[in-house]
């Protein structure tokens, strides 16, 4: 008899894992730039807040397809039954090729570049250190969720409460410090459209619940208290981390600062600051890293539960309860982009595009659903629907376009890379005999 995934997860443990995943390094390296796009100390807050407040929009969505289809693979069940299983499958080889490893690669180049400040032993080798230290963390958490989901989501909840302690000790810290003249450097502008992109980047992960859904317990309830909840507490977070940062350096400085964090910190701890932030956003990306092995490792495990060219991913360990050959590959791959892409910029050009098309595709797949199967029981509705749907469908297209846009221009092989690997998963499609076993709806 073929081993199924347990219900293991609580509302906290799913809580984490959605909180863990959004925080990474976005925070600390975007917060400058998302400020000289917000034109005053007012556009900074507002911006922040409609962020958390879109992201909620699309988390709703979800919520109402996870608590109706509460199974293992998230985006690839709804796609498969709004669209067919080409959609699905192509979905499930979008994370498996690009989107899962580059984001895992994106974060542990972040945890890479701050981790080398503290300790870097191939200091006198800059060329090879930043890739040995994002490689070894993708190799150290996917071997702690091979042992078992309980290490795991241990591991996940010790990450994301310190992160969260320490975002707000730099909320803490801020406003003890004494208050010395504000910068008035100039600000080169950003164009707000380009702000928001990168709001919404620090954003990303609030979906992630979706692809674990048949591991929650009590789903019907906790996936929606995990999904909203989990957005609110980022969005409180992330406006309180920027009010201290606007309330120790003032706009401008934030604006201009190189390293916000640290800067906001140095006020009261000139000679350690610096060390004290690396340790916590080497803390943030690695808590991201772990969420993203987590949850990534299901999807994968489910499109090789359908598809027989994929079938070894879609096996369950008896023994350790984790999709154990979905996080191998999962890793491999992960670490092969890492020595491939080399940096921080190029991986996100390479993921961010499929990753707001299937939000896009998802998120209409709510609506398409409630035509296609109305007698599907939903314990969880859309609030405000259709508006808050079509409003995250909008915002979706709106960086579909902004990111192709910016990789035509500036990074063309990144671009090229990510339309061969989409282009090889449909000629896998067609030509392989993919036989729906277990199909959704069948």
């Amino acid at each position: 008899m073929p081993v199924a995934p347990r219900k293991e997860l609580s509302l906290f443990d799913s809580t984490c894992i959605i909180v863990g995943i959004i925080i990474g390094a976005g925070i600390y390296q975007m917060a400058p730039a998302i400020a000289s796009g917000s034109y005053c100390w007012w556009g900074v807050l507002a911006i922040w807040a409609v962020g958390g407040l879109l992201s909620l929009f699309g988390a709703l969505g979800y919520a109402e397809l996870a608590t109706a289809y509460p199974l293992e693979g998230g985006d690839y069940v709804y796609l498969s039954r709004a669209y067919g299983s080409w959609a699905g499958f192509l979905f499930g080889w979008g994370q498996l090729a690009i989107i899962r490893p580059g984001d895992i690669a994106v974060m542990a180049f972040a945890f890479a570049t701050y981790g080398r400040t503290i300790y870097d032993p191939l200091a006198a080798h800059p060329e090879y250190s930043q890739r040995v230290f994002a490689a070894a963390a993708v190799v150290v958490l996917t071997a702690i969720n091979i042992l078992g989901v309980k290490e795991g989501k241990w591991t996940q909840n010790l990450l994301t409460t310190v992160k969260a302690l320490g975002l707000l000790a730099i909320v803490g810290v801020a406003v003890a410090a004494p208050q010395g003249p504000k910068s008035t450097a100039s600000v080169q502008p950003l164009p707000l459209s380009l702000a928001l992109v990168f709001v919404l980047f620090t954003y990303g992960g609030w979906n992630e619940m979706a692809y674990v859904a048949a591991e929650v317990k009590d789903s019907r309830r906790n996936i929606v208290r995990a999904l909203t909840l989990g957005a609110a507490v980022v969005t409180v977070l992330y406006l309180l981390v920027n009010g201290a940062f606007l309330y120790t350096l003032g706009y401008r400085g934030l604006a201009a600062s190189k390293a916000v964090a640290t800067d906001s910190i140095a006020t009261v701890f000139p000679n350690i600051g610096g060390r004290l932030i690396s340790t916590l956003v080497c803390i943030s990306a690695l808590g991201a890293v772990s969420g993203l092995i987590f949850t990534g490792a299901r999807i994968s495990y489910a499109l090789g539960a359908e598809h027989r060219v994929f079938g070894l991913l879609g096996k369950w360990h008896a023994r350790t309860g984790t999709p154990v050959w979905a996080l191998l590959v999962q890793a491999a791959i992960a670490v092969g982009l890492i020595a491939a892409l080399g940096s921080f910029v190029d991986t996100i050009l390479y993921t961010a595009a499929p990753v707001y098309a299937f939000y896009l595709a998802t998120s209409l797949s709510v609506i398409v659903l409630r035509f296609k199967e109305p007698k599907v029981e939903r314990p969880y509705r859309v609030t405000g629907y259709p508006f808050t749907t079509l409003i995250f469908c909008a915002v979706c297209a709106f960086l579909i376009y902004s990111t192709v846009s910016y990789a035509w221009n500036v990074k063309i092989k990144s671009l090229c890379l990510l339309e061969g690997v989409l282009l090889a998963g449909m000629v896998i499609y067609c030509l392989t005999d993919v036989r729906d076993r277990n199909r959704p709806g069948s």
